[in-house]
């Protein structure tokens, strides 16, 4: 079983300290004997431990960053939500195809952002301006905000927050099952809940550091219990031998565990694999050994936004996944809604 996230090696920006949470995680971490220091900003921390690249890299993704948010303009978060809601950046999971590998750069480590309150003055402006149209907003575009929500309670407020509130609604997804402070929340049925999932061989191949199958399950089942919504998302949809059988045992045992009245309002979102050019690179230097297919003369080029296109597979092999899927979840869940496929 992954073990939450403790981070080897903490930096603090000043002006973090101007709040209360910043304080009071830096009294816990001081009790935990992890080491401390101060960087002026983020973008000023040089000399991770480690003798190579490889070892930087692992040092990064376990050295967590207490910071300020300083931009409260939210970005857009289609097809999921109308923002992305900015509480935390960087992931302790180590998947290898995974966007933020490229968007994280030569800095993999993990922010947290203490000025809360400020985030959420920003959600009530996004809130006002679309009134009386509900507002969606996603936690998790930049993280998985719930592997570092046990050491913060940033998503706990959030969660909160949002369950007092007449036109937001909150959603995350994640890949841990550590949700039992969670449990309690004051959600109100605002906040959905979701649990990214896969087949066993991704899972065991290609998503180390994460929670396994059957832990995100329990977790779910949890959740559905203290009366969230649920979702899943079923990302990155990859294909590989034996894929279809995976994907239906994933599904089974899902449907084995889920108690039945969490299937009536149950989402599913279906995400295929992709890659860039840039991210290829990455992955090939973070994680040399991988047996991820990247090989671009099997996939169809899509043109994405800010001129970065992506490697998607061919439109006959995104039909297969969309039927095959989308026939299991029909059969398995025939309340549910799946939101997407893309």
């Amino acid at each position: 079983m992954v073990k939450p996230f403790v981070p080897q090696l903490v930096y603090v920006e000043p002006r973090a300290m101007e709040y209360p949470l910043a304080k009071e995680l830096v009294r816990k971490f001081e009790d935990m004997n992890i080491e401390i220091r101060e960087t002026t900003s983020h973008n000023q921390i040089r000399n991770l431990p480690g003798e190579n690249h490889f070892q930087k890299y692992r040092t990064a993704k376990s050295t967590l960053v207490v910071g300020v948010r300083k931009t409260l303009k939210f970005d857009t978060s289609k097809p999921s939500a109308e923002y992305a809601i900015p509480f935390a950046t960087g992931c302790m999971g180590h998947c290898h195809y995974c966007y933020l590998q490229t968007t994280m750069g030569s800095k993999p480590y993990i922010r947290t952002y203490v000025n809360v309150d400020e985030i959420f003055e920003a959600a009530e402006g996004y809130m006002k301006e679309r009134a009386p149209d509900f507002t969606r907003f996603e936690a998790s575009c930049t993280s998985d905000i719930v592997g570092v929500d046990h050491l913060t309670h940033t998503l706990k407020r959030a969660i909160e927050f949002f369950g007092k509130s007449d036109l937001g609604m909150l959603r995350f997804v994640t890949k841990f099952a550590h949700v039992d402070h969670l449990l309690d929340a004051e959600h109100n049925g605002r906040t959905r809940f979701r649990f990214s999932i896969n087949d066993e061989y991704i899972i065991k191949y290609f998503e180390p550091g994460t929670s396994r199958l059957h832990e995100r399950i329990g977790a779910a089942v949890k959740v559905a219990e203290a009366g969230y919504p649920l979702g899943f998302i079923v990302a990155p949809i990859y294909i590989h031998e034996g894929w279809k059988e995976g994907y239906l045992e994933m599904l089974e045992k899902l449907h084995s565990e889920l108690p039945a009245f969490a299937t009536k309002d149950l989402t599913f979102e279906l995400i295929q694999h992709r890659f860039t050019k840039p991210a290829k690179r990455v992955i090939q230097e973070n994680y040399p050994m991988t047996k991820l297919e990247l090989d671009e003369s099997k996939r169809k080029y899509k043109w994405g936004k800010y001129g970065i296109g992506k490697y998607v597979y061919e439109t006959d092999q995104q039909e297969d996944i969309k039927d095959t899927i989308g026939g299991y979840i029909h059969k398995l869940f025939p309340e549910a809604k799946i939101e997407y496929f893309t």
